[in-house]
C-alpha cells in the first residue's frame, strides 16, 4: 500500500527532529556546553515547529509509550521509530564529516543506570501526557515538554549520561542495554500511570 503525502510528511518531521536533536547534543558535548539545556531547547522548538506535523515524538521511547496506550497504531509507530533511528545515524555521520570526528562519550552499563534512564523518562513522559491529554493549554505545550525533558535529564544525569532517548544514544555512541532499555520502561510506566490518574 502506497503511503500518502501526509505519512511522508510525518516521517520526514520525525527524521528531521531526531537528526537536529542528535546533532545539537553532539555539538554541546564537543563544546562542553550545558547539554541538558540544549536538548530541552531543541525539543521545545520542535514541539512548536514539528508538533503540528507529527506530534514531535523524536524519541523511540515516546513513540512506544504512546503506542502502548493506543495513541498511535503499530505500523505508524514502527515507521516513526525507523525515521528517528535513521535521523540519529544521519546526524552522527554528518557531524563526523563536518567536524572531523565525534566527541568521546563515556559509556557504562548497569541496572542503576537503566533505573536512572527509566526515572528520567518517567518524568519526561508525564509532561508529554499532560499535553497529549489536553491538560495543558496548546500555547504552553512546547514549554511543558521542554521543561519535562530538562527535569528528566537532570534527575537521570545524577547516575547516567541522562539521554532518555535510545535513538540519540545510538547517534552519540552511548550504547549499552541501560540506555536502550531504561527509557522504554520509564515511558510505558508513566503513560499508564498518568492515564489512570486523569481517567474520569
Amino acid at each position: 500500500m502506497a503511503l500518502s503525502p501526509l505519512h511522508w510528511r510525518r516521517y520526514t518531521a520525525e527524521f528531521l527532529g531526531t537528526a537536529t536533536l542528535t546533532f545539537a547534543i553532539l555539538g554541546s558535548i564537543q563544546q562542553q556546553t550545558a547539554t541538558p539545556f540544549v536538548a530541552a531547547l531543541v525539543l521545545l522548538l520542535a514541539v512548536y515547529i514539528l508538533g503540528p506535523v507529527s506530534g514531535a515524538h523524536i524519541n523511540p521511547a515516546v513513540t512506544v509509550g504512546l503506542w502502548s496506550i493506543k495513541k498511535i497504531k503499530t505500523p505508524e509507530a514502527l515507521a516513526y521509530i525507523a525515521s528517528q533511528l535513521v535521523g540519529a545515524v544521519t546526524a552522527q555521520f554528518l557531524f563526523q564529516y563536518l567536524v572531523g570526528g565525534l566527541p568521546v562519550v563515556t559509556v557504562t552499563a548497569g541496572w542503576g543506570i537503566a533505573f536512572a534512564e527509566a526515572l528520567g523518562a518517567f518524568f519526561f513522559l508525564l509532561g508529554i501526557m499532560a499535553v497529549v491529554t489536553n491538560k495543558v493549554h496548546r500555547a504552553a505545550s512546547g514549554l511543558v515538554v521542554g521543561c519535562s525533558l530538562l527535569l528528566g535529564i537532570l534527575l537521570a544525569s545524577l547516575m547516567s549520561n541522562g539521554l532518555l532517548n535510545p535513538a540519540v544514544a545510538i547517534g552519540i555512541r552511548s550504547l549499552s542495554f541501560s540506555y536502550l532499555i531504561g527509557p522504554f520502561i520509564g515511558a510505558v510506566c508513566a503513560v499508564f500511570l498518568y492515564q489512570w490518574m486523569v481517567k474520569e
